[in-house]
Protein backbone atom coordinates (compact mmCIF):
# COMPACT_ATOMS: atom_id res chain seq x y z
CA UNK A 1 0.00 0.00 0.00
CA UNK A 2 1.34 3.12 -0.85
CA UNK A 3 -1.22 6.27 -0.09
CA UNK A 4 0.52 9.50 -0.43
CA UNK A 5 2.42 10.60 3.14
CA UNK A 6 1.08 12.84 5.65
CA UNK A 7 3.09 16.24 5.57
CA UNK A 8 3.56 15.79 1.62
CA UNK A 9 1.86 18.72 0.46
CA UNK A 10 4.08 21.27 1.62
CA UNK A 11 1.94 24.90 1.86
CA UNK A 12 -1.28 23.17 0.35
CA UNK A 13 -3.95 22.48 2.61
CA UNK A 14 -4.78 18.90 2.52
CA UNK A 15 -7.46 16.31 3.62
CA UNK A 16 -6.60 13.56 6.24
CA UNK A 17 -7.93 9.98 5.78
CA UNK A 18 -8.81 7.72 8.11
CA UNK A 19 -8.77 3.84 8.53
CA UNK A 20 -12.27 3.34 9.90
CA UNK A 21 -11.25 0.06 11.46
CA UNK A 22 -8.82 1.97 14.00
CA UNK A 23 -9.32 6.05 13.60
CA UNK A 24 -5.89 6.41 12.13
CA UNK A 25 -4.93 8.60 10.13
CA UNK A 26 -3.43 7.28 6.95
CA UNK A 27 -2.82 9.95 4.20
CA UNK A 28 -3.15 12.98 3.29
CA UNK A 29 -4.75 14.57 -0.14
CA UNK A 30 -4.68 17.77 -1.35
CA UNK A 31 -8.02 20.14 -0.49
CA UNK A 32 -8.34 20.92 -4.52
CA UNK A 33 -10.07 24.07 -5.28
CA UNK A 34 -12.01 25.46 -7.82
CA UNK A 35 -9.01 26.92 -9.95
CA UNK A 36 -7.43 23.24 -9.96
CA UNK A 37 -11.07 21.85 -11.67
CA UNK A 38 -10.17 25.06 -14.25
CA UNK A 39 -6.83 23.74 -15.26
CA UNK A 40 -8.25 20.04 -15.29
CA UNK A 41 -10.93 21.27 -17.31
CA UNK A 42 -8.52 22.94 -19.60
CA UNK A 43 -6.43 19.82 -20.09
CA UNK A 44 -9.27 17.37 -20.75
CA UNK A 45 -10.51 20.18 -23.17
CA UNK A 46 -6.75 20.48 -24.74
CA UNK A 47 -6.84 16.55 -24.73
CA UNK A 48 -10.25 16.61 -26.51
CA UNK A 49 -9.86 16.61 -30.23
CA UNK A 50 -6.86 14.54 -30.39
CA UNK A 51 -8.76 10.97 -28.28
CA UNK A 52 -11.99 12.04 -29.87
CA UNK A 53 -10.70 11.29 -33.28
CA UNK A 54 -9.03 8.47 -32.18
CA UNK A 55 -10.58 5.20 -33.71
CA UNK A 56 -13.06 3.57 -31.25
CA UNK A 57 -11.28 0.15 -31.43
CA UNK A 58 -7.72 1.97 -30.65
CA UNK A 59 -9.06 3.68 -27.43
CA UNK A 60 -11.39 0.38 -26.17
CA UNK A 61 -7.44 -1.45 -26.30
CA UNK A 62 -6.39 1.13 -24.20
CA UNK A 63 -9.28 0.31 -21.33
CA UNK A 64 -8.56 -3.33 -21.84
CA UNK A 65 -5.09 -2.57 -20.87
CA UNK A 66 -6.46 -0.30 -17.97
CA UNK A 67 -8.99 -3.34 -17.06
CA UNK A 68 -5.80 -5.57 -17.14
CA UNK A 69 -3.72 -3.10 -15.10
CA UNK A 70 -5.83 -3.29 -12.09
CA UNK A 71 -6.39 -6.94 -12.30
CA UNK A 72 -2.76 -6.48 -12.22
CA UNK A 73 -2.06 -4.84 -9.16
CA UNK A 74 -5.46 -6.47 -6.82
CA UNK A 75 -3.56 -6.71 -3.51
CA UNK A 76 -2.48 -3.10 -3.66
CA UNK A 77 -5.23 -2.17 -4.43
CA UNK A 78 -7.10 -3.70 -2.36
CA UNK A 79 -5.18 -2.88 0.60
CA UNK A 80 -5.93 0.32 -0.07
CA UNK A 81 -9.64 0.08 -0.44
CA UNK A 82 -9.85 -1.92 3.09
CA UNK A 83 -7.47 0.90 4.58
CA UNK A 84 -9.96 3.97 3.73
CA UNK A 85 -13.41 2.37 3.71
CA UNK A 86 -12.83 -0.48 5.79
CA UNK A 87 -14.10 -3.42 3.32
CA UNK A 88 -12.85 -6.68 4.49
CA UNK A 89 -9.81 -7.46 2.86
CA UNK A 90 -11.57 -10.62 1.18
CA UNK A 91 -14.18 -8.52 -0.48
CA UNK A 92 -11.86 -6.05 -1.64
CA UNK A 93 -9.63 -8.62 -3.04
CA UNK A 94 -13.01 -9.98 -5.17
CA UNK A 95 -15.82 -7.40 -5.45
CA UNK A 96 -14.44 -4.34 -5.41
CA UNK A 97 -11.50 -5.11 -7.59
CA UNK A 98 -13.43 -8.08 -9.73
CA UNK A 99 -16.13 -6.25 -10.81
CA UNK A 100 -14.54 -3.19 -12.06
CA UNK A 101 -12.22 -5.44 -14.08
CA UNK A 102 -15.00 -6.71 -15.72
CA UNK A 103 -16.81 -3.84 -16.73
CA UNK A 104 -13.23 -2.94 -18.02
CA UNK A 105 -13.10 -5.66 -20.43
CA UNK A 106 -16.84 -5.84 -21.07
CA UNK A 107 -16.85 -2.02 -22.46
CA UNK A 108 -13.63 -3.26 -24.21
CA UNK A 109 -15.28 -5.99 -26.24
CA UNK A 110 -18.49 -3.13 -26.99
CA UNK A 111 -16.70 -1.11 -28.98
CA UNK A 112 -16.05 -3.96 -32.34
CA UNK A 113 -20.20 -4.67 -32.43
CA UNK A 114 -21.20 -1.08 -31.51
CA UNK A 115 -23.42 1.03 -34.12
CA UNK A 116 -21.77 3.51 -34.39
CA UNK A 117 -23.07 4.54 -37.72
CA UNK A 118 -26.45 4.08 -39.16
CA UNK A 119 -28.65 4.73 -42.10
CA UNK A 120 -32.07 5.65 -40.96
CA UNK A 121 -34.30 6.27 -44.67
CA UNK A 122 -31.87 9.09 -46.25
CA UNK A 123 -30.43 10.33 -43.28
CA UNK A 124 -26.91 8.92 -41.71
CA UNK A 125 -26.67 8.51 -37.70
CA UNK A 126 -23.88 9.03 -36.11
CA UNK A 127 -22.63 8.35 -32.34
CA UNK A 128 -19.88 11.29 -31.27
CA UNK A 129 -18.63 11.60 -28.12
CA UNK A 130 -20.25 14.05 -25.52
CA UNK A 131 -17.39 16.08 -24.78
CA UNK A 132 -15.62 16.48 -21.19
CA UNK A 133 -17.13 14.47 -18.40
CA UNK A 134 -17.47 15.79 -14.86
CA UNK A 135 -17.38 12.04 -12.80
CA UNK A 136 -18.10 12.18 -9.31
CA UNK A 137 -18.02 9.05 -7.33
CA UNK A 138 -18.50 7.57 -3.71
CA UNK A 139 -16.78 5.96 -0.95
CA UNK A 140 -18.36 2.78 -0.87
CA UNK A 141 -17.04 1.15 -3.98
CA UNK A 142 -14.40 3.72 -4.29
CA UNK A 143 -12.89 1.63 -7.67
CA UNK A 144 -15.60 0.24 -9.26
CA UNK A 145 -17.91 3.58 -9.06
CA UNK A 146 -15.00 5.35 -11.40
CA UNK A 147 -14.71 2.21 -14.16
CA UNK A 148 -18.41 2.15 -14.56
CA UNK A 149 -17.70 5.81 -16.03
CA UNK A 150 -13.98 6.26 -17.07
CA UNK A 151 -14.45 2.98 -19.38
CA UNK A 152 -17.25 3.92 -21.16
CA UNK A 153 -16.57 7.60 -21.60
CA UNK A 154 -13.19 6.60 -23.18
CA UNK A 155 -14.40 4.31 -25.46
CA UNK A 156 -16.22 6.90 -26.12
CA UNK A 157 -13.77 9.46 -27.26
CA UNK A 158 -14.70 11.34 -24.03
CA UNK A 159 -12.15 13.20 -21.83
CA UNK A 160 -12.43 13.17 -18.19
CA UNK A 161 -12.52 15.13 -15.08
CA UNK A 162 -12.77 13.03 -11.57
CA UNK A 163 -13.33 13.61 -8.33
CA UNK A 164 -13.33 10.54 -5.95
CA UNK A 165 -14.43 10.88 -2.53
CA UNK A 166 -12.35 12.44 -0.26
CA UNK A 167 -13.44 9.85 2.25
CA UNK A 168 -11.63 7.04 0.03
CA UNK A 169 -9.48 8.54 -2.52
CA UNK A 170 -6.28 6.47 -2.24
CA UNK A 171 -7.23 4.48 -5.04
CA UNK A 172 -7.52 7.05 -7.18
CA UNK A 173 -3.29 7.81 -7.63
CA UNK A 174 -3.10 3.96 -8.64
CA UNK A 175 -5.99 4.41 -11.48
CA UNK A 176 -3.92 7.14 -12.98
CA UNK A 177 -1.06 5.29 -12.85
CA UNK A 178 -1.96 2.42 -14.52
CA UNK A 179 -4.46 4.40 -17.49
CA UNK A 180 -1.29 6.66 -18.06
CA UNK A 181 1.11 2.62 -18.07
CA UNK A 182 -1.81 1.60 -20.28
CA UNK A 183 -1.16 4.31 -22.99
CA UNK A 184 -3.85 6.84 -22.25
CA UNK A 185 -2.38 10.17 -23.70
CA UNK A 186 -1.84 13.10 -21.31
CA UNK A 187 -5.09 15.23 -20.45
CA UNK A 188 -7.40 12.85 -20.89
CA UNK A 189 -8.11 11.06 -17.20
CA UNK A 190 -7.81 14.29 -14.82
CA UNK A 191 -7.95 13.54 -10.97
CA UNK A 192 -9.05 16.73 -8.74
CA UNK A 193 -8.83 15.74 -4.86
CA UNK A 194 -11.59 17.71 -3.09
CA UNK A 195 -15.30 17.80 -0.98
CA UNK A 196 -18.04 17.95 -3.04
CA UNK A 197 -18.85 21.35 -1.79
CA UNK A 198 -15.97 23.13 -3.83
CA UNK A 199 -14.42 20.78 -6.37
CA UNK A 200 -18.26 18.88 -6.78
CA UNK A 201 -19.89 22.15 -6.51
CA UNK A 202 -17.17 23.79 -9.47
CA UNK A 203 -17.34 20.46 -11.77
CA UNK A 204 -20.96 20.67 -11.56
CA UNK A 205 -21.09 24.04 -12.56
CA UNK A 206 -17.98 24.32 -15.13
CA UNK A 207 -19.11 25.65 -18.44
CA UNK A 208 -16.40 23.42 -19.61
CA UNK A 209 -17.52 20.18 -19.04
CA UNK A 210 -20.11 18.75 -21.05
CA UNK A 211 -21.70 15.65 -18.27
CA UNK A 212 -22.46 15.01 -15.52
CA UNK A 213 -21.81 11.35 -14.66
CA UNK A 214 -22.80 11.08 -10.58
CA UNK A 215 -22.91 8.20 -7.76
CA UNK A 216 -24.16 9.04 -4.90
CA UNK A 217 -26.99 10.04 -2.10
CA UNK A 218 -30.28 11.34 -3.54
CA UNK A 219 -29.77 14.47 -1.80
CA UNK A 220 -26.28 15.42 -3.37
CA UNK A 221 -27.59 14.14 -6.71
CA UNK A 222 -30.54 17.01 -6.55
CA UNK A 223 -28.18 19.49 -5.94
CA UNK A 224 -25.82 18.51 -8.40
CA UNK A 225 -28.74 18.45 -10.88
CA UNK A 226 -29.73 22.45 -9.49
CA UNK A 227 -26.06 23.29 -10.41
CA UNK A 228 -25.66 21.77 -13.59
CA UNK A 229 -29.07 22.69 -14.92
CA UNK A 230 -27.43 26.67 -15.40
CA UNK A 231 -25.17 25.23 -18.37
CA UNK A 232 -27.80 22.99 -19.27
CA UNK A 233 -25.39 19.88 -19.20
CA UNK A 234 -26.22 16.40 -19.37
CA UNK A 235 -26.62 14.92 -15.82
CA UNK A 236 -26.77 11.15 -15.01
CA UNK A 237 -27.63 10.22 -11.43
CA UNK A 238 -27.32 6.75 -9.94
CA UNK A 239 -28.63 7.57 -6.61
CA UNK A 240 -29.68 6.01 -3.65
CA UNK A 241 -32.32 2.51 -3.08
CA UNK A 242 -34.47 0.92 -0.72
CA UNK A 243 -34.28 -2.50 -2.24
CA UNK A 244 -37.22 -5.13 -1.67
CA UNK A 245 -36.63 -8.49 -1.67
CA UNK A 246 -39.46 -10.54 -1.90
CA UNK A 247 -39.89 -13.48 -1.08
CA UNK A 248 -43.36 -15.74 -2.29
CA UNK A 249 -44.78 -18.73 -1.37
CA UNK A 250 -43.07 -21.97 -2.80
CA UNK A 251 -39.70 -19.90 -2.85
CA UNK A 252 -36.78 -22.18 -2.07
CA UNK A 253 -35.88 -20.92 1.39
CA UNK A 254 -32.41 -22.65 1.38
CA UNK A 255 -31.43 -20.20 -1.59
CA UNK A 256 -33.79 -17.12 -0.90
CA UNK A 257 -32.60 -16.66 2.84
CA UNK A 258 -28.91 -16.40 2.28
CA UNK A 259 -29.02 -14.59 -0.91
CA UNK A 260 -30.77 -12.02 0.42
CA UNK A 261 -28.83 -11.76 3.81
CA UNK A 262 -25.45 -11.37 1.52
CA UNK A 263 -27.67 -8.77 -0.64
CA UNK A 264 -28.23 -6.81 3.14
CA UNK A 265 -24.80 -7.29 5.01
CA UNK A 266 -22.24 -7.68 2.06
CA UNK A 267 -19.74 -4.50 2.40
CA UNK A 268 -21.34 -3.81 5.57
CA UNK A 269 -24.40 -3.38 3.50
CA UNK A 270 -23.10 -0.08 2.17
CA UNK A 271 -24.28 -0.60 -1.05
CA UNK A 272 -26.85 1.25 -2.87
CA UNK A 273 -28.32 -1.88 -4.88
CA UNK A 274 -28.87 -3.56 -1.54
CA UNK A 275 -31.82 -5.10 -0.93
CA UNK A 276 -32.55 -4.18 3.34
CA UNK A 277 -36.56 -4.60 3.28
CA UNK A 278 -37.26 -8.70 3.25
CA UNK A 279 -41.08 -8.94 1.79
CA UNK A 280 -42.14 -12.57 3.63
CA UNK A 281 -46.10 -14.15 3.43
CA UNK A 282 -47.40 -13.53 6.67
CA UNK A 283 -47.69 -16.73 7.63
CA UNK A 284 -44.24 -17.75 7.36
CA UNK A 285 -42.77 -14.87 9.29
CA UNK A 286 -41.88 -16.67 12.20
CA UNK A 287 -39.92 -19.34 9.94
CA UNK A 288 -38.07 -16.95 7.71
CA UNK A 289 -36.96 -14.86 10.54
CA UNK A 290 -35.71 -17.86 12.36
CA UNK A 291 -33.66 -18.52 9.61
CA UNK A 292 -32.15 -15.54 8.82
CA UNK A 293 -30.92 -14.97 12.40
CA UNK A 294 -29.37 -18.74 11.68
CA UNK A 295 -27.64 -17.05 8.65
CA UNK A 296 -26.81 -13.46 10.42
CA UNK A 297 -24.99 -15.29 13.19
CA UNK A 298 -22.37 -16.97 10.65
CA UNK A 299 -21.57 -13.16 9.42
CA UNK A 300 -18.70 -12.29 11.75
CA UNK A 301 -17.52 -9.02 12.22
CA UNK A 302 -13.95 -7.70 12.84
CA UNK A 303 -10.75 -6.53 11.63
CA UNK A 304 -11.34 -6.31 8.31
CA UNK A 305 -7.31 -7.51 7.59
CA UNK A 306 -8.87 -11.30 9.02
CA UNK A 307 -9.53 -13.30 5.97
CA UNK A 308 -12.71 -14.51 8.27
CA UNK A 309 -13.93 -11.12 8.46
CA UNK A 310 -17.29 -10.62 6.78
CA UNK A 311 -18.23 -7.12 7.78
CA UNK A 312 -16.21 -4.44 8.93
CA UNK A 313 -16.36 -1.04 9.95
CA UNK A 314 -18.79 1.64 8.84
CA UNK A 315 -16.41 3.80 6.44
CA UNK A 316 -16.32 6.45 8.89
CA UNK A 317 -17.45 7.15 12.02
CA UNK A 318 -20.15 10.08 10.98
CA UNK A 319 -21.65 7.40 9.34
CA UNK A 320 -21.33 4.76 12.08
CA UNK A 321 -23.24 6.76 14.07
CA UNK A 322 -26.01 7.49 11.32
CA UNK A 323 -26.65 4.02 10.96
CA UNK A 324 -26.61 3.34 14.69
CA UNK A 325 -29.15 6.35 14.95
CA UNK A 326 -31.14 4.45 12.67
CA UNK A 327 -31.26 1.02 14.73
CA UNK A 328 -31.84 3.38 17.90
CA UNK A 329 -35.04 4.60 15.57
CA UNK A 330 -36.06 1.46 14.58
CA UNK A 331 -36.28 0.34 18.50
CA UNK A 332 -38.29 3.76 19.22
CA UNK A 333 -40.98 3.05 16.70
CA UNK A 334 -41.88 -0.29 17.71
CA UNK A 335 -40.19 -2.70 15.22
CA UNK A 336 -39.24 -6.14 17.29
CA UNK A 337 -35.70 -6.89 17.30
CA UNK A 338 -34.55 -10.14 16.72
CA UNK A 339 -30.99 -9.62 15.94
CA UNK A 340 -28.00 -7.30 17.02
CA UNK A 341 -29.05 -3.98 18.00
CA UNK A 342 -27.61 -0.47 19.94
CA UNK A 343 -23.91 -0.53 20.91
CA UNK A 344 -20.77 -1.36 19.28
CA UNK A 345 -19.56 -4.52 18.84
CA UNK A 346 -16.17 -3.80 18.92
CA UNK A 347 -14.39 -1.25 21.49
CA UNK A 348 -12.16 0.31 18.43
CA UNK A 349 -13.61 1.24 15.21
CA UNK A 350 -16.48 2.92 13.58
CA UNK A 351 -18.39 -0.35 14.25
CA UNK A 352 -22.54 -1.13 14.39
CA UNK A 353 -24.35 -4.44 15.11
CA UNK A 354 -25.66 -6.40 12.34
CA UNK A 355 -29.38 -5.65 12.94
CA UNK A 356 -32.43 -7.53 11.85
CA UNK A 357 -36.46 -6.29 12.59
CA UNK A 358 -39.12 -7.97 12.66
CA UNK A 359 -42.94 -7.06 12.01
CA UNK A 360 -41.74 -3.89 10.43
CA UNK A 361 -44.19 -0.69 9.58
CA UNK A 362 -43.72 -0.51 5.72
CA UNK A 363 -44.50 3.26 6.56
CA UNK A 364 -41.49 3.41 9.49
CA UNK A 365 -38.75 5.42 8.49
CA UNK A 366 -35.97 2.11 8.85
CA UNK A 367 -38.29 0.79 6.12
CA UNK A 368 -38.73 3.94 3.87
CA UNK A 369 -35.12 5.90 4.59
CA UNK A 370 -31.79 4.58 3.05
CA UNK A 371 -29.68 3.63 6.04
CA UNK A 372 -27.15 2.24 3.95
CA UNK A 373 -25.59 -0.25 6.90
CA UNK A 374 -25.85 -3.61 7.71
CA UNK A 375 -29.89 -2.93 8.34
CA UNK A 376 -32.35 -5.81 7.61
CA UNK A 377 -36.32 -4.92 8.32
CA UNK A 378 -38.64 -8.15 7.40
CA UNK A 379 -42.17 -7.13 6.63
CA UNK A 380 -44.84 -9.10 6.41
CA UNK A 381 -47.29 -9.23 3.63
CA UNK A 382 -51.04 -10.71 3.34
CA UNK A 383 -51.07 -11.62 -0.57
CA UNK A 384 -49.18 -10.46 -3.88
CA UNK A 385 -51.37 -7.44 -4.25
CA UNK A 386 -50.04 -5.99 -0.87
CA UNK A 387 -46.37 -6.74 -1.68
CA UNK A 388 -46.00 -4.89 -4.56
CA UNK A 389 -47.66 -2.16 -2.75
CA UNK A 390 -45.34 -2.41 -0.28
CA UNK A 391 -42.30 -2.71 -2.99
CA UNK A 392 -43.08 -0.13 -4.63
CA UNK A 393 -43.95 1.88 -1.65
CA UNK A 394 -40.79 4.14 -1.07
CA UNK A 395 -39.62 7.02 -3.06
CA UNK A 396 -36.70 4.93 -4.59
CA UNK A 397 -36.82 2.20 -7.13
CA UNK A 398 -33.01 0.42 -7.96
CA UNK A 399 -32.69 -2.46 -7.09
CA UNK A 400 -35.57 -5.60 -5.97
CA UNK A 401 -35.27 -9.50 -5.87
CA UNK A 402 -37.80 -12.05 -5.80
CA UNK A 403 -37.36 -15.54 -5.23
CA UNK A 404 -40.42 -18.09 -5.94
CA UNK A 405 -41.86 -20.53 -8.31
CA UNK A 406 -40.15 -19.12 -12.00
CA UNK A 407 -43.36 -17.78 -13.93
CA UNK A 408 -44.94 -16.48 -10.64
CA UNK A 409 -41.64 -14.75 -9.65
CA UNK A 410 -41.21 -13.06 -13.27
CA UNK A 411 -44.83 -12.06 -13.32
CA UNK A 412 -44.34 -10.09 -9.93
CA UNK A 413 -40.70 -8.61 -11.26
CA UNK A 414 -42.16 -7.08 -13.85
CA UNK A 415 -44.68 -4.99 -11.45
CA UNK A 416 -41.73 -3.97 -9.02
CA UNK A 417 -40.85 0.02 -10.56
CA UNK A 418 -36.84 -1.18 -10.16
CA UNK A 419 -34.18 -0.63 -12.70
CA UNK A 420 -33.23 -4.28 -11.97
CA UNK A 421 -34.91 -6.70 -10.42
CA UNK A 422 -33.50 -10.08 -9.68
CA UNK A 423 -35.46 -13.39 -10.13
CA UNK A 424 -34.58 -16.48 -8.14
CA UNK A 425 -30.69 -15.05 -7.56
CA UNK A 426 -30.20 -14.36 -11.52
CA UNK A 427 -26.41 -12.93 -12.03
CA UNK A 428 -25.16 -9.78 -12.21
CA UNK A 429 -24.32 -8.78 -15.86
CA UNK A 430 -22.19 -6.31 -17.10
CA UNK A 431 -23.74 -6.05 -20.52
CA UNK A 432 -27.33 -5.67 -18.87
CA UNK A 433 -28.50 -1.46 -17.80
CA UNK A 434 -28.16 -0.56 -14.23
CA UNK A 435 -30.02 2.39 -12.85
CA UNK A 436 -32.89 3.64 -11.28
CA UNK A 437 -36.85 5.10 -11.53
CA UNK A 438 -38.09 7.35 -9.37
CA UNK A 439 -35.80 9.10 -7.00
CA UNK A 440 -32.83 6.23 -6.99
CA UNK A 441 -31.84 8.90 -10.10
CA UNK A 442 -31.52 8.93 -13.90
CA UNK A 443 -29.52 6.89 -17.28
CA UNK A 444 -28.53 4.07 -17.21
CA UNK A 445 -24.64 1.91 -16.57
CA UNK A 446 -22.96 -0.59 -18.27
CA UNK A 447 -23.08 -2.55 -21.74
CA UNK A 448 -24.90 -0.47 -24.81
CA UNK A 449 -27.03 1.47 -22.79
CA UNK A 450 -24.26 2.59 -20.37
CA UNK A 451 -21.97 3.27 -23.59
CA UNK A 452 -24.81 5.52 -25.13
CA UNK A 453 -24.85 7.99 -22.07
CA UNK A 454 -21.69 9.31 -23.04
CA UNK A 455 -22.46 10.00 -26.62
CA UNK A 456 -24.32 12.37 -28.73
CA UNK A 457 -26.25 11.52 -31.37
CA UNK A 458 -26.05 13.88 -34.70
CA UNK A 459 -28.39 13.12 -37.92
CA UNK A 460 -26.76 13.83 -41.51
CA UNK A 461 -29.45 14.92 -43.77
CA UNK A 462 -28.48 13.27 -47.21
Amino acid sequence: MRPPAPGRFDGMTTIPVFNPATGDMVAEVPAGTAADVDRAVAAARAALPAWAATDPLDRAAVVGRIGAGIAARTDELAALITAEMGAPVSLARTAQIQFPVAVAQSFAALAESFAWTEEIGTSLVVREPIGVVGAITPWNFPLQQIVSKLAPALVAGDTVVWKPSEIAPLTARVLAEIAAEAGLPAGVFNVVYGTGDVVGEAISAHPGIDMISFTGSTRAGRRIGSVAAETVKRVALELGGKGANVILDGADLDVAVPHGVAMSFTNGGQVCGSWPRLLVPVHLQEEIVERVVAVAETYTVGDPLLETTMIGPMASEQHRDKVHGYIERGIADGARLVFGGTGRPLEKGAYVRPTIFADVDPASAVAQEEIFGPVLTIIPYRDAEEAVAIANGTTYGLTSGVFGPDEEARALARRIRAGQVDVNGGHWNALAPFGGYRQSGNGREFGRFGLEEFLEVKSIQL
